[in-house]
């Protein structure tokens, strides 16, 4: 069954168009929308809250 899942979404997998952004993304950093949020003020997000 996870075969015939893995094969049904190999179809729709597209390339990676920005190999130079996955050590980001494997490190956590965030993208919001598109650009890179390099230091996100989480003292705004805690007082919104």
């Amino acid at each position: 069954m996870v075969f015939k899942l893995v094969e049904a979404a190999q179809q729709r997998w597209r390339a990676v168009n920005a190999p130079h952004l996955v050590a980001l993304v494997r490190t956590g950093a965030r993208f919001e929308g598109g650009p890179f949020v390099e230091r996100p003020d989480d003292r705004l997000q805690a007082e919104a809250a």
